[in-house]
Order: C-alpha cells, then sequence, then structure tokens
C-alpha cells in the first residue's frame, strides 16, 4: 500500500479539517435536534442530508426558528 501522497499534504490541512469537522457537527446537531423536537420532518431530512460547513443550518436555526444564541441548546 502507497501511502506516500500524505507527504504533499501541507502541514495545516489536518488542523483545519479537525476545526471544520467540529464546527460543522455543532451547527447539525443543534439545528436537526430543533427540527425533530418541532417534528419538523423535511427540515430534519434537509439538514441530515446536505452538508453545507452549518450555513443551512445556521440559517434553519436563526432563520426560520428564530432562535436566539442564548437559548441553542434549550
Amino acid at each position: 500500500m502507497d501511502t506516500s501522497y500524505i507527504a504533499y499534504f501541507p502541514v495545516w490541512v489536518l488542523p483545519l479539517l479537525a476545526i471544520l469537522l467540529i464546527w460543522e457537527l455543532f451547527w447539525k446537531s443543534a439545528s436537526m435536534w430543533h427540527a425533530a423536537r418541532k417534528k419538523d420532518l423535511p427540515w430534519f431530512f434537509i439538514l441530515f442530508i446536505f452538508n453545507t460547513l452549518g450555513i443551512l443550518d445556521i440559517i434553519y436555526l436563526f432563520g426560520f426558528e428564530k432562535i436566539k444564541a442564548n437559548k441553542l441548546f434549550k
């Protein structure tokens, strides 16, 4: 198995991917939690399928749900 392709990635790529993964998981879990509690099935599946680095999730939470930042996980 040839793993020499790993050496071609810049050093900053893996930390950036880790940060983006945490960012996406935070917003996706918050938005899907609110969609599930509201029993909003179409939004739940849209949020589950599309990974937009949290953009769609933030739009859902603050645009459609009108959630305040201090009440995000309540």
